[in-house]
């Protein structure tokens, strides 16, 4: 007893440390989505997820839906689920991401960031396509996945469908390039339907 409550514990310290290097922009898990609002959500496909096979096979999950309908829940749910099965996972909203790229190249920190993306087994990007890309941009992004086609794992989130994606990229040869190495080793998620904030506001709102 005393040996399993000790793995126990070390096990919890451990999936501890992999959730806060993470840096999941919400506390969300499988057992918490909600399946009981239509939009599009199909639970054979997250229970075949949630079983981790795509992560061994390094496939990505492309998760795309109108603001609001839970698409970073279910990326960071995804995500967690992944730490669970002692995988390194981080969260990073493209944007951002790019931005800090651009200063990670002025002061001499670009490979090394690089690198560390392409250890991470489960990388997610949130908010793709969101804002517009300049040429290094883009480049950059097509070195991620690179260096992670067919070794690590990619969860995208976005607002637009995927076949709105080459023309946001806006370069047809690095929209191929990204595309890709993205898309076609892929389970996509297409969510629809309203907001979940605003269906969950009502009930908020009676219980105040």
């Amino acid at each position: 007893l005393l040996l399993d409550e000790e793995s126990t514990y070390r096990d919890s310290k451990r999936l501890t440390a992999r959730l806060r290097l993470a840096a999941l922009r919400q506390n969300a898990c499988l057992e918490d989505i909600d399946y009981r609002h239509p939009r599009g959500l199909d639970k054979s496909m997250m229970t075949k997820l949630a079983a981790g096979q795509w992560l061994r096979e390094h496939l990505n999950c492309l998760i795309t839906g109108p603001a609001g309908v839970g698409k970073s829940f279910i990326a960071c749910a995804l995500a967690h689920q992944a730490c669970r099965a002692g995988l390194s996972v981080r969260y990073l909203r493209l944007p951002r991401l790019l931005n800090d790229l651009t200063t990670a190249r002025g002061d001499g920190r670009y490979r090394k960031v690089l690198a560390g993306l392409a250890r991470t087994d489960l990388v997610v990007l949130d908010d793709f396509g969101l804002a517009v890309m300049g040429d290094e941009q883009r480049r950059d992004l097509l070195e991620i996945l690179e260096d992670r086609y067919e070794r690590r794992s990619t969860i995208v989130t976005s607002q637009f469908g995927v076949d709105h994606w080459h023309e946001w990229i806006n370069d047809p040869t690095l929209a191929d390039a990204i595309l890709d190495r993205l898309v076609h080793h892929s389970y996509r998620l297409a969510l629809t339907g309203d907001s979940m904030r605003k269906l969950k506001r009502p009930k908020e709102t009676e219980n105040t």
